[in-house]
C-alpha cells in the first residue's frame, strides 16, 4: 500500500498501532512525532520507522496523520497543526486525521482546526477518523472501534481499515456510541486483568504455585473468550455447560453472586462510560 503515515505521539497505543503498519506500509513510510524527541527515536527504532523533528513537521504530508496523545493535550496539537493541514487542504489534498483521544468528538476537532484557518471564511472541512483501540493491539489482537466524518472517502475508510487491522479486529459504529465503547474495550481489558490476578490470587491460597495460578488464570480466560468469539453461543448457555448439578462450579458461582460479581462489573462500565462523556 502506497500511503504515508504519520503518529504524533510514542506511547503504547500509538506504538502498537504504528508496528502492525509497518506490514502494510512499509517502515519509511511511518514516522513519529512526539514533544520529548528521545520517545520518538524510541518508537521509531523499535519498528524501523522516521523520526519528525516537530509535530508540523508530522502533519506536512502524511496521508494518515495519526493523533496518539492524552485528550488533555489534544487541543494543542490540533492548534498546532492545524496551518499545514488547512494549507494541503486548500492545495487538494486530502490528509486524515485519526483520534484516539477519549471524548473528543469529530465535530469538536474538526472545528479546532477550522479556527486556525487565516485565509476564508468558509475553510474546507478536514478529514477526521475517530477510533478506540485497546492495548491488546500490542498483540495485534486489539478491538478497535472506528467512525469517520463524512469528508473520508470510501477509499480512504477502506485503506485505513487495512491499516488497523493489522492491529487486530476493526469494527464500524456510530460516533454516538463510542463513550460507551470506550469503558468497555478502551478501559475493559484493566478488568479482566484484575479478574485474572484475582483467579490466580484464589488459586494461590487453595495452595497452587503463583506461576502456575497465573498460567492456569490467563489460559482460562483467554479459552473462555474464544469460545464466546467462535462458538457465537451467550454467555449464560457456555457457563451452563460448565455447571452441574451441586458441583463445584455452582458453589463458585454462587459465591461471586453474593459478593456482587455482575453488578460491580456493570459499575465499573458505567463509571469509565462516565468519565469518557466527561473529558468530552
Amino acid at each position: 500500500m502506497n500511503v504515508k503515515i504519520s503518529c504524533i505521539g510514542s506511547g503504547n497505543m500509538g506504538t502498537a498501532l504504528m508496528k502492525g503498519a509497518v506490514g502494510i506500509a512499509g517502515g519509511g513510510n511511518i514516522g513519529f512525532a512526539d514533544a520529548e524527541l528521545s520517545k520518538a527515536r524510541e518508537a521509531a527504532g523499535l519498528i524501523g520507522s522516521v523520526v519528525y523533528q516537530s509535530n508540523v513537521e508530522a502533519a506536512a504530508d502524511a496521508n494518515y496523520i495519526f493523533l496518539a496523545v492524552k485528550p488533555q493535550v489534544l487541543r494543542a496539537v490540533l492548534e498546532e497543526i492545524a496551518p499545514p493541514v488547512i494549507e494541503r487542504l486548500h492545495q487538494g489534498q486530502m490528509p486524515v486525521l485519526v483520534s484516539m483521544a477519549a471524548g473528543w468528538s469529530i465535530k469538536k476537532i474538526q472545528d479546532i482546526v477550522s479556527a486556525r484557518n487565516a485565509r476564508d471564511t468558509a475553510p474546507p472541512r478536514v478529514p477526521v477518523a475517530r477510533i478506540m483501540p485497546n492495548t491488546p493491539a500490542l498483540i495485534s489482537l486489539g478491538m478497535i472501534a472506528l467512525a469517520a466524518s463524512d469528508e473520508v472517502p470510501p477509499e480512504k475508510m477502506r485503506e485505513l481499515e487495512t491499516i488497523l487491522g493489522a492491529a487486530g479486529m476493526v469494527d464500524r459504529v456510530d460516533e454516538k456510541y463510542f463513550d460507551a465503547v470506550t469503558g468497555l474495550s478502551g478501559s475493559g481489558p484493566a478488568f479482566v486483568y484484575m479478574f485474572i490476578e484475582a483467579l490466580a490470587d484464589g488459586a494461590v491460597r487453595a495452595g497452587l504455585p503463583r506461576d502456575k495460578a497465573l498460567r492456569y488464570a490467563a489460559q482460562t480466560v483467554l479459552g473462555s473468550a474464544a469460545m464466546v468469539a467462535q462458538t457465537g453461543k451467550h454467555p449464560a448457555e457456555l457457563k451452563d455447560m460448565v455447571t452441574s448439578p451441586g458441583g463445584t462450579t455452582i458453589a463458585g458461582l454462587a459465591a461471586l453472586e453474593s459478593g456482587a460479581f455482575r453488578g460491580t462489573v456493570m459499575r465499573a462500565v458505567e463509571a469509565a462510560w462516565q468519565r469518557a462523556v466527561e473529558l468530552g
